[in-house]
């Protein structure tokens, strides 16, 4: 069930996803695409984030091309130990996601850190308090990243078109777009000037606009954008799909796997002992059975034979890691 009242809240909330115009009044600029004004936009988009029904708005980093290394990390967690060792996890600067899954493999969270050798330590250290194995899944290829939930379709669909997976080549920035993106991990104003904050003596509107448009032709910026709850707008549903797929056909199966209009996210990644699922996407519904309608009909037609579905139990921590871009 929506908590989305009026059609035009659910045209904001699309609206929202696919990204702020790069303009000094952006606010003014949706209204028109919506045929509204700018007071109506800014009290909706206001009423959104009040309910949570949008996270926050900002910048969608993508810090593979600043070298931050991220992986995904799995663990059994006894149901005794939840809350400390979850709690524990949740503490991390390092971690943006931590989840409870229903399986045996509980806790699932995604750890970003300089190197691989610091995310190395991080779990080290972690294990080493807990006495608990914790496996990393970093990434071998992205297959869909950035699409966004359809909120005029109470959960059944997400909507496509930002399926390009984004770019890993480490790209060098200037002061003053290191300065700028700084600022810009955090949530911005809902106001007529949001981008306002931003200027200074030695960088005027025109500055500003002209860095953060840099920085999104970089490829460091996705985009600048709202970030919705999907349970709150139809997407009560949500499950990681890890299928056992031969070397030689990952590439073909991993494509036709995130042109599923339920996933969200599709990776290859690298396996554990014991675990030899080695594909896997997010996958998004209305409710569990319309999840697993589309997997079935999935594994049948591409003969995944061997696969996992972890049905999230709670979101433990969803936000992005704040990251210091003036460290050498």
């Amino acid at each position: 069930m929506t908590l989305l009242a009026t059609r035009l809240e659910k045209q904001l909330c699309n609206a929202l996803q696919k990204g702020l115009p790069i303009c000094e009044r952006p606010f003014a600029k949706l209204a028109k695409d919506l045929n509204s004004d700018e007071r109506e936009i800014l009290r909706l988009t206001r009423r959104l984030k009040s309910q949570r029904i949008v996270r926050r708005i900002g910048a969608l980093i993508n810090y593979r091309a600043l070298g931050i290394k991220s992986t995904l990390v799995a663990a059994h967690i006894p149901q005794e130990n939840l809350p400390e060792i979850a709690g524990a996890v949740g503490s991390l600067e390092g971690v943006s996601h931590n989840y409870l899954r229903r399986h045996y493999y509980n806790l699932w969270f995604t750890l970003q850190a300089r190197t691989d050798a610091d995310i190395k330590v991080v779990l080290a250290a972690l294990s080493r308090r807990f006495r608990i194995d914790f496996y990393s899944l970093p990434v071998k290829r992205v297959f869909k990243l950035d699409v966004f939930f359809d909120a005029d379709s109470d959960g059944k669909r997400l909507l496509q078109g930002f399926q390009k997976a984004p770019r890993s080549r480490l790209v060098k920035l200037d002061k003053n777009q290191r300065l700028i993106l700084s600022k810009l991990q955090g949530d911005l104003y809902v106001n007529e000037k949001p981008f306002a904050f931003l200027c200074s003596q030695r960088m005027d509107t025109t500055d500003v606009l002209r860095v953060i448009t840099e920085l999104i032709a970089k490829g460091v910026v996705r985009r600048v954008a709202g970030v919705v709850d999907h349970r709150k707008i139809g997407f009560a549903a949500n499950a990681l799909f890890a299928g056992e797929v031969p070397k030689n056909k990952v590439i073909e199966v991993g494509k036709k796997l995130s042109r599923l209009r339920i996933v969200s996210h599709c990776y290859q990644r690298k396996t554990f002992e014991g675990w030899p699922y080695n594909l896997f996407a997010m996958m998004h519904g209305k409710n569990m059975s319309q999840i697993q309608r589309v997997i079935k009909r999935f594994v049948k037609a591409e003969k995944v034979n061997s696969f996992q579905l972890l049905p999230t139990v709670a979101e433990l921590k969803k936000q992005p890691v704040k990251q210091n871009l003036f460290l050498p």
